[in-house]
């Protein structure tokens, strides 16, 4: 494959090229986020088939999150340094391989390496990639656009949930597994569309610098005779290679990412348990399964127009600024939802659920890469995303079977759904907190400020009108003014 070339631009183009990506992007979240919640959908028949407990069967589900989130910075990592088609191809074949092998599975313990590990980590390598892509091809509509390209989960889970279900039913699981495997290879499609693009400020300091096309000939040929013949200049190349290094991930250093990443874990805590258990909570309470299948797909559904609707509203001027607060309101309102789900014991009232939850899950989907984004800027937004998608990793492994154990202990979902109700409140609660401690922060420096700035005028009108009277000399002035700036300083 002839290596892509990269273009350089000031800024994202906000447009062109950019919509294919959000195509491209879209058909990997639903390849990919919407094959993993479709996995619930077999719960059911893989603890039939192996006769086995909650807690047992709802490790492959969770696993092939962990994986998918743990492996999200080696994705990023493989699109920094190889290129972004590269490793969704590469993930493309490995997610393929692993659902095909899942469909020979004689364990579970088969299924927890070939649909959990392997399937996660070919997740992992397209998912965060095709992300952070779109951010680099937006800037002013990069709300919208992410709004477009993540209800690629909503609308593939909407298709894709009554679909398995009949495949299931005409093919047993072995035979809906193996028709997933092939479905899936569908990510090699969507890693070539993926076009490299370069931006002046990703470009700082980049070690690939003699390779672009807008460095002259007569350039190139100076720097490679003084890296031959000058020790001192490798030793620099050397050092700026570390800082480019560093500077990719000093976003670890920023408290508003910080905060951000400890919500993150109780919000991923909160989420997974219920795209597990809605189908088998639905079937315990009298739900057929084609009703059970159909609340999946209306979560889909209703997960799309959270997606665009959150994403068109928080481009809108007078919102724009808001992202944040819109985030954690819709993260918060999930986590209510979570806690009404145990009284709601028919169809008809987990239908207002579906809605309900499928909106604001689709809402805060949306609004995480923007948030990240609006945090650590465009340049550090693929590893940022990395790390972001990397946290979600333990919650997503251990939470599943968490709710599981306590649905074996108690023959009940509802300690379950309570826990991740308050885990998600929690974490809207606590973005809250920080928000507000830095507007205060941020008031209470303005205060300062002003009363500096007051400080300083009064030395100046003093010290002029002593020079007015006569009572200090041009020396004298000088003096106080420099004590003046001084004082300022401090």
């Amino acid at each position: 494959m002839a290596a892509p070339k990269k273009v350089l631009l000031a800024s994202p183009p906000d447009g062109g090229w950019g919509w294919m990506i959000v195509v491209g992007c879209f058909l990997v979240t639903i390849c990919t986020r919407a094959v993993t919640r479709c996995i619930s959908i077999f719960f059911v028949e893989f603890q039939t088939y192996f006769a086995q407990d909650y807690a047992r069967t709802a490790w492959i589900h969770s696993i092939a999150d962990c994986a998918t989130m743990l492996c999200a910075p080696l994705g990023s990592f493989i699109s920094n340094h190889l290129s972004c088609q590269v490793g969704i191809m590469l993930g493309g074949l490995l997610a393929s391989a692993g659902l095909i092998l899942s469909s020979f599975a004689t364990s579970l313990e088969h299924l927890y390496f070939s649909l959990g590990v392997l399937t996660g980590l070919g997740f992992a390598l397209c998912y965060s990639p095709a992300i952070a892509m779109v951010g680099k091809y937006f800037n002013k509509k990069k709300a919208l656009a992410y709004g477009i390209a993540m209800s690629g989960s909503g609308i593939g889970t909407f298709i894709l949930a009554p679909v398995v279900q009949l495949l299931i039913e005409q093919f047993s699981w072995r035979g809906a597994l193996l028709i997933l495997g092939g479905f899936v290879l569908n990510l090699c499609v969507c890693g070539a569309l993926m076009r490299p693009i370069t931006l002046k400020e990703d470009h700082k300091h980049s070690p690939e610098f003699l390779e672009q096309e807008y460095v002259s000939e007569a350039q190139k040929q100076d720097l490679k005779q003084l890296s031959s013949c000058s020790p001192l200049f490798k030793a620099w190349s050397h050092e700026c290679l570390c800082c480019c290094s560093w500077q990719e991930y000093n976003f670890f250093l920023m408290p508003d990412f910080l905060v951000l990443a400890v919500s993150v874990l109780f919000m991923a805590y909160g989420c997974s348990p219920l795209f597990v258990y809605l189908v088998p909570y639905a079937l315990s309470v009298g739900v057929s399964h084609q009703q059970a299948a159909f609340l999946m797909s209306i979560l889909g559904v209703i997960d799309i127009v959270g997606n665009i609707t959150f994403g068109w509203l928080t481009d809108r001027r007078c919102l724009k600024k808001y992202r944040y607060v819109c985030y954690l309101f819709a993260v918060g309102m999930d986590g209510l939802c979570c806690l009404f789900l145990p009284v709601l014991q028919s169809f008809p009232m987990l239908v207002p659920f579906s809605f309900t939850f499928g909106y604001f899950d689709g809402a805060y989907v949306t609004l995480m890469p923007v948030v990240t984004a609006d945090v650590v800027g465009t340049a550090s937004l693929s590893s940022a995303l990395g790390v972001v998608y990397f946290l979600h990793a333990l919650p997503y492994l251990v939470s599943p079977p968490i709710a599981g154990w306590l649905v074996d202990t108690t023959s009940s979902y509802t300690a379950s759904f309570i826990l991740c109700g308050f885990s998600m409140i929690f974490s809207s609660t606590l973005l809250c907190f920080a928000r507000l401690a830095k507007k205060i922060k941020r008031t209470q420096l303005r205060s300062l400020t002003r009363d500096t700035d007051t400080k300083q005028q009064n030395w100046t009108n003093g010290t002029a009108a002593y020079s007015v009277s006569g009572d200090l000399d041009q020396k004298d002035v000088k003096i106080l003014a420099t004590e003046a700036n001084s004082y300022s300083n401090r």
